[in-house]
C-alpha cells in the first residue's frame, strides 16, 4: 500500500509538479491549497507525512503546524521561501520535523521525505537483536512505541525530537558532534553555520528536564565537541 502524503501548497503549478514527481516515485498524494482548510485535512486524513508550505492563504504554515502538532503524530516537512535561520528556528519551535528552502530540488525533497518516513515505520527487532528499548536509570526510550519516559512521566517530543533522543541514547556517555547529528538525522552535512540542530537539542533537553520529577539535566554540552546524553 503506498504511503500517503498531504501536500499543502497554494501555488497550483508547484503543487502539480510536486504531486506528479512524488506519485511517479510511488507515493499517494492529496493536495490542499487553502491554509484555512489544512488543519481539518491533516487531522481528518491522518496522512503518513505532511508537506507544508510556509506562506499560505487563510493560515500560514507555522500556525497550522502549531495547531496540529499535539494531535498529529506523523512527520511534518515544512517548505520555506527563504533559507533564513529565523524561518528554520520558527519552524522547529512550532513542531516541524524538518525544513527545506524553496525552490526545492526534487531529489533532495524525495530524500528528506524518505528519511522522515523511514524513521516512523514500525518494525520488530531482527532475529538475535535485542529489543529496541533503552533504559538509563529513570529514563526509558522505547523505539518500538516511539516514546520516552522519565520516572514514569511521558516526555512530549515530536518525531524529529524523538529521533534525536534515540540517537543520543544509543551512544550514551559519548559526545556526538554536529556533523554526526546532521548526517544521521537530516541526511546532509553540517555547513558550520546552521544552528537548527542546536535548537533541537535544546528543545529535547528542556523536555526531559520538564518531565523529570527531579528536574535533572540529561543532555550536556561537551565544549568543542558536541552533545552527550548522560546516565542519572
Amino acid at each position: 500500500m503506498p504511503q500517503r502524503i498531504l501536500l499543502i501548497e497554494d501555488d497550483a503549478r508547484t503543487a502539480e509538479l510536486v504531486t506528479d514527481y512524488l506519485q511517479a516515485n510511488g507515493f499517494e498524494v492529496s493536495h490542499e491549497a487553502d491554509g484555512a482548510g489544512a488543519v481539518a485535512r491533516i487531522l481528518g486524513e491522518r496522512p503518513d507525512l505532511v508537506l507544508l508550505d510556509w506562506m499560505l492563504p487563510g493560515e500560514d504554515g507555522p500556525t497550522i503546524c502549531r495547531k496540529v502538532r499535539d494531535r498529529y503524530p506523523g512527520p511534518i516537512l515544512m517548505l520555506t521561501a527563504r533559507g533564513d535561520d529565523i524561518d528554520q528556528i520558527i519552524g522547529l519551535e512550532v513542531g516541524a520535523d524538518d525544513y527545506l528552502a524553496k525552490p526545492a530540488n526534487p531529489r533532495v525533497l524525495l530524500a528528506r521525505i524518505k528519511t522522515l518516513l523511514r524513521r516512523v515505520q514500525p518494525s520488530g527487532p531482527a532475529q538475535g537483536e535485542v529489543a529496541r528499548r533503552i533504559e538509563l536509570g529513570d529514563l526509558v526510550v522505547d523505539l518500538g512505541q516511539r516514546e520516552a519516559t522519565v520516572g514514569g512521566q511521558a516526555v512530549s517530543l515530536t518525531t524529529a525530537e524523538f529521533d534525536l533522543l534515540w540517537f543520543l541514547a544509543t551512544r550514551v556517555g559519548e559526545a556526538t558532534d554536529r556533523e554526526a547529528l546532521f548526517q544521521e538525522l537530516r541526511g546532509i552535512s553540517y555547513d558550520g553555520v546552521d544552528r537548527s540542530m542546536d535548537m533541537r537539542v535544546s528543545t529535547v533537553r528542556r523536555a526531559l528536564t520538564d518531565a523529570d520529577p527531579e528536574g535533572r539535566d540529561w543532555i550536556v554540552t561537551v565544549r568543542g565537541v558536541g552533545y552527550q546524553l548522560v546516565r542519572r
